[in-house]
Order: structure tokens, then C-alpha cells, then sequence
């Protein structure tokens, strides 16, 4: 682990205490799950936006097979 410095609100101070007496974990592990959930949040948010923009980028193709009829060629029925 890399040692760090941070400066916390006197409410944060105080909340972040308040936790860690009740869930019996230290601060600093308090705070390193909340930076890997938002690490964790903005992969998401990166991951979605990614998909957002490719989805329908295929749409006005007009060099692709049909793949409604492709698909019902493997039907067995």
C-alpha cells in the first residue's frame, strides 16, 4: 500500500468515526472502499457511455446479411 494524505471537513472527520466505531473497521479501510466504489462507479459510468455510443452504429449498413433470416435458417423446426 501507498501511504496517503487527505483533508476531511470537520462533518466528514466526524461521520467517518461515527462508522468506523459501529462497523468496528478502521477509518482508513473506510476510506479505501469508498475510493474503490467510485473507481469502480466511474468504470461503469465509462463502460455505458461506451456502449451508448456504439449501440445502432451498425444500423444504415447496407453491406450485411439479413440476420432476422440467418437466424431462422438455424432453426430446426
Amino acid at each position: 500500500m501507498v501511504r496517503t494524505q487527505i483533508y476531511l471537513t470537520e462533518e466528514e472527520k466526524t461521520g467517518l468515526g461515527v462508522l468506523a466505531k459501529s462497523t468496528g473497521k478502521k477509518q482508513a479501510e473506510l476510506i479505501r472502499e469508498a475510493v474503490d466504489q467510485l473507481i469502480m462507479s466511474a468504470s461503469d459510468s465509462q463502460r455505458d457511455a461506451v456502449l451508448s455510443k456504439a449501440s445502432g452504429m451498425w444500423k444504415d449498413r447496407k453491406d450485411l446479411p439479413d440476420f432476422a433470416e440467418t437466424r431462422r435458417s438455424w432453426d430446426r423446426s
